[in-house]
């Protein structure tokens, strides 16, 4: 039996994916196989999303809602590291939005405003939930880049985020008219 030939995983810089947070990131984003990867990462099942929705004189970049909860979600794209303007912004966004899960997702989570989310998490209302997420992408070889998102802070407990991917997911094979099996 021969030894299959294995690549090495090597990340990609994000910025040369997407160079622009909202006319690259948010757009990508906003397609419906993309937002499945975002989906499955947080336990969500995303629709009616909306680009650049104002608040006030500013925009969020992404609203939707979570077709399991009906629950609004708004998502803020930063392709650096965590900032405290785009801590505001959350914050911002989500009392003029009145949304119930905050999602922030950047290139790097610094240990600060991890740290901020997860006071936000703890010390605000139990149907107010709030992700930080880190965006990766990997290649092997010449393969095309795969997009990865890592959840750094989040206030679900994890077996609520398992049973509701697996909901979810339950969902979506209904839906596509597949069995499902018992567990």
């Amino acid at each position: 039996m021969a030894i299959a030939k294995m690549g090495k995983l090597v990340e990609v810089d994000i910025r040369k994916l997407w160079e622009h947070e909202q006319y690259d990131f948010s757009k990508w984003l906003s397609d419906k196989e993309n937002l499945e990867l975002l989906n499955d990462a947080i336990g969500l099942s995303l629709t009616e999303v909306e680009t650049e929705v104002y608040v006030g004189a500013y925009r969020c970049d992404l609203v939707g809602k979570d077709e399991v909860t009906g629950e609004k979600v708004i998502i803020e794209n930063q392709l650096e590291a965590s900032n405290h303007d785009h801590l505001g912004k959350i914050i911002t966004y989500a009392s003029g939005l009145d949304a119930n899960v905050i999602v922030w997702i950047v290139k790097e989570a610094r240990e600060e405003h991890r740290s901020a989310v997860e006071w936000l998490n703890n010390n605000t209302s139990t149907n107010i939930n709030f992700f930080l997420i880190e965006v990766h992408a990997y290649k092997i070889g010449d393969s095309n880049p795969a997009p990865m998102f890592e959840v750094v802070e989040l206030k679900m407990p994890k077996i609520s985020r398992v049973l509701r991917i697996l909901i979810n997911r339950s969902l979506k094979d209904l839906n596509s008219g597949r069995s499902l099996m018992m567990l």
